[in-house]
């Protein structure tokens, strides 16, 4: 029996989120008030206080998850991992909790991650859909046709778990997507209440102002394989790491292969930490006889 840890993304915030360990852990604490200094404004105030429209503020987003879910795995009594993934931002998290990147590194570069993409987003008005009930192939072709004719930007992002793939794109892009997937078959296309196509082309001027960053930025030899989005595989040279962190802002997110990928190499036993119960969800809607558990 092999077991994976795997980390959220954007999406899982909710207010208060952290609080908790803030307050039953001084360890905890402590981090978060590093965190508070790192970044220079108190986003333990945010998690625990703030609304929930102030915690979809991309720059305060990804920091905050990444926060709720790394200080949660440290808070885990003798936590032992034979592989992690993280589910896009989540990623960060994974390799922090692999010892690739210390606890500071990773948190410096999650909070260039999201100013940069927030600044790309408010360059390119765009959005993304999920696209529920309809096989990845006619996704994948319906968006390749409203590429064609439109001129729009529209791919797909997000292959979740089967039968629930996100695209992202222009919105335009999408618009014109989500009626083409309807008319395909899909049981459902629905517009995001997010406000940047992440995972796409559009995400290009993030992805450079990130890669000048992870480039910068030492990355230790992990002690366990990550199964990155992009590769939706083993990976454990610090150097293919690097690569496939910073092409995965405009690469899709691979979690269904990902998950399938950790299966095959001999996971049985999953632990979702962070906020929310997404991806214990989707590991089970990818195979329903794996053993999933959260812990935030």
């Amino acid at each position: 029996m092999k077991k994976a840890f795997i980390f959220p993304g954007q999406g899982s915030q909710f207010p208060g989120m952290g609080k908790s360990l803030y307050d039953s852990d001084a360890q905890a604490k402590d981090w978060f008030e590093e965190a508070n200094s790192i970044l220079g404004f108190r986003i333990s105030d945010i998690m625990f206080s703030g609304s929930e429209e102030d915690l979809k503020q991309t720059n305060v987003t990804q920091p905050a998850v990444f926060l709720h879910s790394v200080i949660a795995f440290k808070c885990l009594d003798n936590a032992s991992q034979d592989m992690v993934a993280g589910h896009s931002l989540g990623e960060f998290s994974a390799l922090v909790a692999n010892g690739c990147l210390s606890f500071v590194d990773a948190l410096m570069l999650v909070s260039i991650r999201a100013q940069a993409m927030q600044r790309a987003c408010e360059m390119n008005p765009s959005t993304m859909a999920a696209v529920l009930a309809l096989a990845d192939h006619k996704v994948e072709e319906v968006c390749a046709l409203v590429e064609e004719e439109s001129g729009e930007v529209v791919v797909a992002a997000n292959y979740n778990c089967p039968g629930q793939l996100v695209i992202s794109g222009t919105l335009k892009g999408i618009e014109i997507a989500c009626e083409k997937m309807k008319a395909a078959g899909a049981k459902r296309a629905l517009v995001l209440p997010v406000g940047g196509a992440f995972h796409s082309p559009l995400m290009l001027p993030a992805k450079e102002e990130l890669a000048a960053a992870i480039e910068a930025t030492h990355f230790n030899r992990p002690s366990c394989p990550v199964y990155q989005n992009v590769a939706a595989a083993a990976v454990t040279e610090p150097l293919e790491i690097k690569k496939n962190l910073i092409e995965q802002l405009t690469g899709a997110v691979r979690w269904t292969q990902s998950v399938e990928a950790m299966i095959r190499d001999g996971a049985t036993h999953f632990t979702e930490v962070g906020p929310g119960k997404v991806l214990q969800g989707l590991v089970q809607k990818i195979n329903k006889e794996m053993i999933v558990e959260g812990f935030n």
